[in-house]
C-alpha cells in the first residue's frame, strides 16, 4: 500500500453510523466498511438493520448493528454506551438519522416541530457530545459527519410545507461549524454533507414523472445513486480529510448553482 492509499485506510477504526440500514447511512457503512472500518449501524427496526449486515458481511465487511431510537431523549448516551462496550473505541461517529414532516407552516403542530426538530438537530449533537466526552477528546482525535441538504442552504415553494425540515438542515450547517471550531483543538474533524435528492425513504413518495421533472433542473441531468455519496464519505472519515473541519459540502449534481 502505497503513501497515498495509506490515507484512506481505515483498518483498526471504529465507525458508529446512524440510520446506517438504508439509503445514505447505508452507503457511507458500505465505503468505510471496504475500507477496513469495522461498522456500527443504528436504527430503530431491527429486521432492517440484519439484512443491511447480512449483504456487507458477504462483501467481506465487519459489521455489528445495535438498534436504537433516536426520538428517545435517553437512547444517544445509551447507544454510545453500548458501542464503547462492544468495541472500546468510536473513531468515526456519521450523523445519518433524520425525519421530515410535510406541513404548511401555519398548521405545523408542536408535536410535529418537536419531532423534526428533536431528531434532526438534538439528537445529532446529543450524541457528538456523548462520543467526543466517551472517546475522541481524550484521544484526541476523530471525525464527526453530519448529513445535512441543499434545503438548509434554500427554501422551497413547491409541494408541501417542509419548514421543520428545512430548519433543522440549516441548524446542522451551524452546530457543524460551532463544533469544529471548539473542538479543533482535541484533533476532531466536524463536517457536514448537503446532499440533493437521493432515492431514500424520505424521497420514495416522489413517482417518476417527478423525479424526471427534478432531473431538468439539475446540472448533470441525474439524480444521486447508490454510490455517490461514498467517495465524499470516506474522504472526511479518513486522513485524507485531515485538514478539513467545519465545512459543510454539497454533493445534488450541482442543483444548488442554478
Amino acid at each position: 500500500m502505497g503513501p497515498l492509499h495509506r490515507l484512506f485506510d481505515l483498518t483498526g477504526r471504529v465507525a458508529l453510523i446512524t440510520g446506517g440500514s438504508s439509503g445514505l447511512g447505508l452507503q457511507a457503512a458500505q465505503a468505510l466498511g471496504e475500507y477496513g472500518a469495522t461498522v456500527v449501524i443504528a436504527a430503530r427496526k431491527q429486521a432492517q438493520l440484519d439484512e443491511a449486515a447480512e449483504g456487507m458481511k458477504a462483501q467481506g465487511i465487519k459489521v455489528i448493528t445495535v438498534p436504537a431510537d433516536l426520538r428517545d431523549a435517553t437512547a444517544a448516551q445509551t447507544l454510545c454506551d453500548t458501542v464503547m462496550a462492544q468495541c472500546g473505541r468510536i473513531d468515526i461517529l456519521f450523523n445519518n438519522a433524520g425525519a421530515t414532516w410535510g406541513a404548511a407552516a401555519e398548521n405545523h403542530t408542536q408535536d410535529n416541530w418537536r419531532r423534526v426538530l428533536g431528531l434532526n438537530v438534538d439528537a445529532m449533537f446529543y450524541l457528538s457530545q456523548c462520543v467526543a466526552r466517551a472517546w475522541m477528546i481524550p484521544q484526541k482525535k476523530g471525525k464527526i459527519i453530519n448529513i445535512s441538504s441543499v434545503a438548509g442552504f434554500k427554501a422551497s415553494i413547491s409541494g408541501p410545507g417542509t419548514v421543520a425540515y428545512q430548519t433543522s438542515k440549516t441548524a446542522v450547517i451551524g452546530l457543524t461549524r460551532s463544533l469544529g471550531a471548539e473542538w479543533g483543538k482535541y484533533g476532531i474533524n466536524v463536517n457536514a454533507i448537503a446532499p440533493g435528492w437521493f432515492p431514500s425513504k424520505m424521497t420514495a413518495h416522489v413517482d417518476d414523472a417527478g423525479v424526471a421533472e427534478m432531473t431538468k433542473r439539475i446540472p448533470m441531468h441525474k439524480i444521486g445513486s447508490l454510490d455517490d455519496l461514498k467517495g465524499l464519505a470516506l474522504l472526511l472519515a479518513s486522513d485524507a480529510g485531515g485538514h478539513i473541519t467545519g465545512q459543510t459540502i454539497v454533493i445534488d449534481g450541482g442543483s444548488a448553482i442554478v
